[in-house]
C-alpha cells in the first residue's frame, strides 16, 4: 500500500499552481489536480512556468462554478492545496463566484472527507484593500476556511513575477503608462520560490505566512528595468491617481466585471507591498529570460 500524501492541486493551470505541482512532485506527493482546459498545462506558460501534464498522477477536468463537475475531489486527499482565483474578466462569473464560492465548495469536500490541511493562497495587505471586490471574496473565503475546523495555512504573496511581465510586455511595445507617481515599493516573488513556501506550509500550526522576493524595487524602477532589458528607450507616461479612478467608474457603467479587476491593479498602487523576503530568483534575470523567448 503507498504511503504517499496525496495532495489536490487547485488552480493548478495557472502560474503558482504549475511550480506548486512540480514542488510537491519533487517531495514525493501523489498529485491529483483540477482543471478547466488539460490542454493548458501540456506546454511551458508565457512566464517560464513549466508544462505539469506529465508531472501529475491524476487529472480532474472540472469547474468549481458547477458543482457536479467536482464531485467527489478530495476522496483519498490529504491535503488541499488551492490558488484558485478569476484572474480575467469573465462576462458570466465573478471572484465572488469563484474565489469565494468555488473554493467554498472545494472545501466543503475536503470537511467532508476530513483532509488533514488545506493550503489557500490569498493576498497581501489584504487590510489595505478590503473594499477591492477580488481582495473581499478571497477574504470571504479565508473566513470560511478558519472556521471550518481544518488544519489551514493561508499565503499571502505581494506579487508574482508574472504579474511583473505584463510591466514586460508593455516594455516592448515601447509606451507604458503609469499609475501615480511609482514611487511604492514592491518585492515580488518567483513562482518556484512561492511554490516551496507553500509546500513547507503543510506542516505545523496554523498560521498566515506573508511572502515577497529578494529584491525591492520602486514600480517605477521595475517599469524602468523592462525597457532596459528590452532594449527599448524608457517611455513612461504617469496618470494621476483621481484620473485612473474616474477610468475605473466609467470602466464600471459597462463592465462591471472588468472594473472589479482592475480596481486592485489601481489600489495597489496607492502603498508600499515589501513582505518578508524569501527565494533566490531574481526579477532583472526574469525579465532577461522573457527577453531571450521573444528575440
Amino acid at each position: 500500500m503507498s504511503t504517499k500524501k496525496h495532495v489536490l492541486i487547485a488552480g493548478a493551470s495557472g502560474y503558482l499552481g504549475r511550480f506548486a505541482i512540480k514542488e510537491f512532485k519533487e517531495r514525493g506527493y501523489y498529485i491529483r489536480i483540477l482543471v478547466r482546459n488539460p490542454d493548458k498545462i501540456k506546454t511551458a506558460g508565457p512566464h517560464g512556468e513549466p508544462a505539469v501534464y506529465d508531472i501529475a498522477d491524476e487529472i480532474v477536468v472540472g469547474d468549481v462554478t458547477n458543482p457536479d463537475s467536482i464531485k467527489g475531489i478530495c476522496e483519498g486527499i490529504d491535503l488541499v492545496f488551492s490558488s484558485l482565483g478569476l484572474t480575467a474578466p469573465d462576462p458570466k462569473l465573478t471572484s465572488f463566484d469563484v474565489d469565494h464560492l468555488g473554493n467554498g465548495r472545494i472545501l466543503e469536500q475536503a470537511i467532508q472527507e476530513k483532509v488533514s490541511r488545506f493550503i489557500y493562497v490569498s493576498v497581501f495587505n489584504q487590510d489595505k484593500m478590503a473594499d477591492v471586490p477580488s481582495i473581499k471574496a478571497h477574504e470571504l473565503f479565508v473566513t470560511d476556511l478558519k472556521a471550518s475546523g481544518i488544519p489551514w495555512t493561508v499565503i499571502r504573496p505581494n506579487g508574482y513575477f508574472s504579474d511583473m511581465g505584463r510591466f514586460f510586455s508593455m516594455a516592448q511595445s515601447g509606451h507604458m503608462f503609469m499609475v501615480g507617481e511609482g514611487e511604492k515599493k514592491i518585492n515580488p516573488v518567483h513562482g518556484a520560490d512561492l511554490a516551496k513556501v507553500c509546500a513547507d506550509g503543510a506542516e505545523g500550526i496554523c498560521r498566515e505566512i506573508a511572502v515577497g522576493g529578494p529584491d525591492i524595487y520602486t514600480f517605477r524602477e521595475v517599469m524602468e528595468m523592462a525597457f532596459h532589458v528590452c532594449g527599448k528607450p524608457v517611455w513612461i507616461t504617469p496618470l494621476p491617481m483621481w484620473l485612473a479612478e474616474g477610468g475605473l467608474m466609467v470602466t464600471g457603467i459597462f463592465n462591471r466585471n472588468l472594473a472589479d479587476l482592475l480596481s486592485f491593479a489601481v489600489e495597489a498602487l496607492k502603498f508600499d507591498h515589501v513582505a518578508p523576503a524569501f527565494g533566490t530568483h531574481h526579477l532583472q534575470e526574469f525579465f532577461a529570460e522573457l527577453a531571450t523567448k521573444n528575440e
